[in-house]
């Protein structure tokens, strides 16, 4: 009897493997749906993005229904030949078309409602209730998109994420909704502000919250608006009748920093002026001690902590006038405009604030402590906020939508408690998926197209401004080129890539996806800054101070005046060609090389022969076989009947010959050796 053989799978693993593909299958056919495991770790997960098959099968879940697959058609985009217009991107005219069709649907973006509840229902009826809701409300963006053909931004589409709003409105008294200050209209989810105004109280009964909140409108990141830029869009709230206020998390977390830093070297001073006491009474105990000058009763040093949070040790005397005239002008010293510090903010949560007594009831006291809830889109500086509040790290900041799981209420004084939701990215109109990503709304890591969006930024921050940036020259296309003159996305991510040194492994070509990440990285994060205005409002004004800084910055130095000369100067220098040569498709450059062929005595006028040099370093000459060879130099040009015959004499004297010397190679000389590497 041959020996057993060693089992070699002990465990069991792919028994078990088999056997629960079975039971799946089984568990799938007997209820005829697309199940999947959720578990506690993933039930809040953000989600954003789905696949059409994922969005799908999640939506019948939700319904709770069968469904039937079909498939859909794929659209291909294709540039015309000859255009320079990126095809993804709106042209002027289809940008205003759709803004419009915007503005007119605008009602019908909305943010998921929760069913009414009371404490008397299951909880199982809630859940049911509230599934219906949001599937409601996902039906409703979807005939937005599949039937209207509007594109919105990628909103949450997991349900307990929405759960986690709703639970902090009905909590809270005051809602901050923070918004970016570069675009804060695409941020801004207005439906947000009717629906806080519907929510009623933490426990669901009616009567209990609805029309009692108020909403308040942080604009985050102000340091990068100038005055100017802060009144335009105050005068723009005011209008609306919005109630506002500008901060900057960033700055407000730098002076925090600096004072700690004071702080902390008064204290080594202090300890330094001790010892050093304790060494001169050892030495000398009658010797008088004098107090330091920079180091004021309180311990503090007097000059440690900067006077504002808008400079650094780096910006040049140029930039700390430019931006001390910016703030001392009338729109710097208008209040509406005044970036709040911590304190001040903090105030205004308290004034901003409803009278808590208006949420007392017949059997409930009025709450002691005021409720602040901060909604926002993830990189926003919702978590950098409230570690400027709270004056330490308590809060984890975090780029990733949905790092912030569940609500969190922190207490940031005696009579204000903070209520952190999660990131959440509300339904909005876009114009194109290029303006999202520049937005910082879809992740640049994981885009698959990068021209539009690097269009998109060529075409909002001016060329010197991106050369002064990266320390490039670009070049653009002109219009015998088949350009228009500015600079293409094109044009922008070859430059950086060869002076960069990304390239294709193979052939290579420049890198311009890797090139792209990385500038619109830049232009995310603030380094390429431009700020959007209010409607109708024009861009390139709204940025001129914008653009003069970041070249002031850069440079070191102002832009020079415009001068204006006439066009009868000598100097005078048309800005544009002429219509004549532009509707012939000539440029600048092709003028320069027709004035350049047509001009007197030039070495590329249009005549018969030029000028040139011999390989030994003797002038050309013609041959004069003929007698009226002599009526034309060397270099064409035409000679009187005197010259002819002085050239037919010194020609017949021997300056040209046609015998066998004048065919003969150089005479070879004696050659030193070595010659050549000394």
């Amino acid at each position: 009897m041959p020996p057993r053989q060693k089992n070699q799978n002990p465990s069991g693993l792919g028994r078990a493997i088999i056997n629960k593909k079975f039971k799946d299958a089984r568990e799938r056919h007997e209820s005829g749906l697309y199940t999947t495991e959720v578990d506690s770790t993933t039930r809040l997960k953000s989600v954003t993005q789905e696949r059409d098959l994922d969005e799908f099968l999640n939506t019948a879940q939700l319904a709770g229904t069968e469904f039937t697959a079909e498939r859909r058609n794929v659209k291909i985009i294709q540039s015309p030949a000859g255009s320079t217009h990126n095809p993804n991107l709106l042209t002027d005219q289809e940008e205003q078309s759709t803004l419009k069709k915007h503005q007119q649907n605008k009602e019908r973006l909305r943010v998921p409602r929760r069913p009414p509840w009371t404490k008397s229902i299951t909880t199982l009826q809630l859940d049911r209730q509230e599934k219906d809701a949001f599937l409601e409300w996902r039906r409703g963006l979807a005939q937005l998109q599949e039937e209207d053909k509007f594109l919105l931004t990628p909103f949450e589409r997991n349900i307990e994420v929405w759960r986690q709003l709703w639970r902090v409105l009905e909590r809270s008294h005051l809602v901050v909704q923070i918004v970016d200050a570069r675009n804060p209209l695409r941020f801004r989810c207005e439906d947000l502000e009717s629906y806080v105004q519907d929510v009623e109280g933490a426990e669901g009964e009616a009567g209990t919250g609805r029309d009692k909140r108020k909403g308040l409108l942080l604009i985050n990141k102000a340091d990068l608006l100038t005055a100017t830029q802060r009144r335009i869009w105050a005068d723009y709230f005011d209008g609306q009748g919005i109630q506002y206020a500008f901060f900057s998390a960033a700055n407000a977390a730098a002076l925090q920093q600096a004072r700690r830093d004071a702080i902390s070297q008064a204290e080594e001073a202090r300890l330094h002026e001790e010892d050093h006491r304790d060494d001169i009474s050892l030495s000398d105990s009658d010797g008088p001690s004098t107090p330091r000058d920079d180091v004021s009763d309180d311990g503090f040093a007097e000059e440690s902590v900067p006077e504002s949070p808008h400079h650094s040790a780096s910006d040049t005397d140029d930039e700390h006038e430019y931006v001390h005239t910016e703030e001392d002008s009338p729109d710097g010293q208008d209040p509406r405009t005044k970036v709040l510090s911590v304190l001040e903010l903090e105030d205004l949560f308290v004034t901003a604030a409803p009278d808590l007594s208006v949420f007392a009831g017949p059997s409930r006291e009025p709450p002691t402590k005021l409720v602040v809830g901060l909604v926002g889109y993830p990189n926003v500086g919702k978590s950098s906020t409230i570690n400027a509040l709270l004056g330490e790290k308590k809060v984890s900041v975090s780029s990733t939508p949905g790092k912030t799981k569940h609500f969190q209420t922190i207490h940031l004084s005696s009579t204000i408690v903070l209520c952190d939701c999660p990131g959440l990215v509300f339904p909005q109109f876009a114009t194109t998926k290029a303006a999202l990503v520049c937005d910082g709304v879809l992740p640049i890591d994981q885009m698959r197209e990068h021209s539009g969006p690097v269009a998109l930024v060529a075409k909002r921050i001016p060329k010197e401004v991106l050369e002064a940036t990266y320390g490039l020259a670009i070049k653009a296309r002109g219009i015998e080129e088949g350009g228009d003159g500015k600079i293409t996305a094109e044009d922008f991510l070859i430059a950086y890539a060869i002076a960069r040194g990304f390239m294709r492994s193979g052939q290579g070509n420049p890198d311009e996806a890797r090139a792209a990440r990385y500038i619109l990285k830049d232009y995310v994060n603030g380094k390429l800054l431009f700020c959007h205005p209010p409607p109708d409002t024009p861009e390139e004004s709204f940025n001129q101070k914008t653009h003069d800084l970041s070249l002031l910055r850069m440079t070191g130095k102002k832009r020079a005046p415009v001068t204006r000369v006439g066009k009868d100067a000598d100097t005078f220098v048309p800005p544009n060609p002429s219509p004549i040569l532009v509707a012939q498709g000539q440029g600048q450059k092709s003028q320069a090389v027709d004035q350049e062929f047509f001009a007197h005595n030039s070495n590329l006028s249009a005549r018969a022969f030029v000028k040139g040099t011999s390989r030994n370093g003797q002038e050309f000459s013609r041959g004069r076989i003929y007698p009226h060879q002599n009526m034309v130099a060397d270099d064409g040009t035409p000679l009187g009947e005197g010259s002819a015959k002085l050239a037919a004499v010194v020609a017949s004297a021997g300056g040209e010959s046609n015998g066998k010397k004048h065919n003969k190679k150089n005479k070879r000389v004696k050659q030193r050796s070595g010659k050549g590497y000394d």
